[in-house]
């Protein structure tokens, strides 16, 4: 059995160190990934623990135990502050360090006074309620990914537990002071859950982490960088599906834009095409899509059986452009937009509603700018 146990503490320092290793390697060349370098420092405290808990497997040392649990205490509150981070975007410190300072005392100050069981008591219980506190993070979260989230919370309960039965073990059979290594069936529970959990929630933080790399870097091709709207590639993904009846495209575009430019500067003209997104953003419904086509050109997908909703939606940006004034260090700029409306009639495809749309904004422009038109094989239907 004493072979057994050295051969887990090893498996747990070797699979440990190349996890560590991993994630720190990650953070450097992501550093803006900071839940990264929690977790890879977490693992460093708890490998350091693991070591210092395997010297007295077969001697038996007091104060050597003791730093174990206050490396494996430090450690897990790392772990729970990186996960915090991930989980919401905020590392939440200030529970992680009073869990990790409550753990430390109490643990230290029952080794003290020669209660060396006592201490084991707390450092277990404080371990699981860390490893629980964690697993409530992912939990909460799990509207990001159900399946890997909630998977990741029951390894965190798992693991929890058998660090609780450890401290009730030693309770249940009053070792208040200890003379050698605790050694009962909870700890070799616990020595089997720890290397499958954490292996098991090594493995699935990183996939986590990387099927969030690459949602955020479809996310980043799909949206204009300048506006936060969707950009055309996203918005033409598939062009040639057809858009049921009720669909209805607005493709609207800033006046005398180029004036503006070359009056103010192109600086001064992206704010005011931010300016712009943000009064579309603020006009349409959670249903619509808006999207930054190039350029001063917009369009906003409606879909609405009301066919009025999207000339009111229209209208009333275009209103709000004419009474809008965008203050700039060049001075206040004041513009209009004129905006063309393509109806789907339930055959048609988003591209060829976009052609609709846009001559019918280009008959706007032609009368004058500042209106709204619909396009006239909608006009003749109508």
């Amino acid at each position: 059995m004493l072979l057994d146990q050295l051969s887990i503490l090893i498996a747990i320092g070797f699979s440990g160190a190349s996890l560590g290793l991993t994630l720190f390697m990650m953070w450097i060349v992501g550093r803006g990934e900071t839940h990264l370098l929690s977790w890879s420092l977490a693992l460093a405290f708890i490998l350091v623990g693991v070591a210092f808990f395997g010297s007295v497997v077969e001697n038996y040392n007091a104060v050597f135990l003791l730093v174990s649990f206050l490396f494996l205490i430090t450690g897990f509150g790392l772990l729970y502050a990186g996960s915090a981070k991930f989980c919401s975007g905020q590392a939440d410190w200030p529970l992680a360090m009073t869990l990790v300072v409550l753990g430390g005392l109490s643990t230290t100050v029952a080794f003290a006074f020669g209660y060396s069981g006592i201490g084991t008591m707390a450092g277990n219980i404080l371990l699981g309620v860390l490893m629980l506190t964690t697993g409530y993070r992912y939990w909460i979260a799990r509207a990001e990914s159900p399946l890997l989230m909630t998977a990741n919370a029951a390894l965190y309960l798992i693991v929890s537990v058998s660090f609780v039965l450890c401290g009730y073990a030693l309770a249940h059979e009053g070792q208040y002071i200890l003379t050698a290594k605790p050694s009962n069936w909870a700890e070799d529970i616990n020595s089997i859950v720890v290397i499958a959990g954490l292996t098991g929630i090594g493995t699935l933080s990183l996939t986590l982490n990387q099927a969030r790399i690459a949602n955020r870097h479809k996310r980043e091709a799909m949206t204009d960088a300048l506006t936060g709207l969707l950009n055309r590639r996203a918005l033409l993904q598939n062009p040639s599906d057809t858009m049921p009846a009720g669909t209805a495209l607005v493709a609207m575009d800033l006046d005398y834009f180029k004036k503006i430019n070359d009056r103010f500067g192109h600086d001064c003209g992206d704010q005011a095409l931010k300016a712009f997104a943000e009064l579309i953003r603020a006009n349409i419904r959670p249903t619509d899509l808006a999207a930054r086509m190039g350029g001063e050109e917009f369009c906003i997908v409606v879909s609405d059986e009301n066919p009025r909703a999207p000339t009111a939606i229209a209208e009333r940006i275009r209103e709000q452009v004419e009474a809008m004034t965008i203050p700039t260090a060049a001075g206040p700029i004041r513009t209009t937009v004129s905006a063309g409306i393509s109806y789907s009639s339930g055959d048609e495809t988003l591209q060829s509603l976009l052609i609709r749309a846009d001559e019918a904004l280009y008959e706007a422009k032609s009368e004058g700018r500042n209106r709204v038109r619909t396009s006239s094989l909608n006009s003749l239907a109508a």
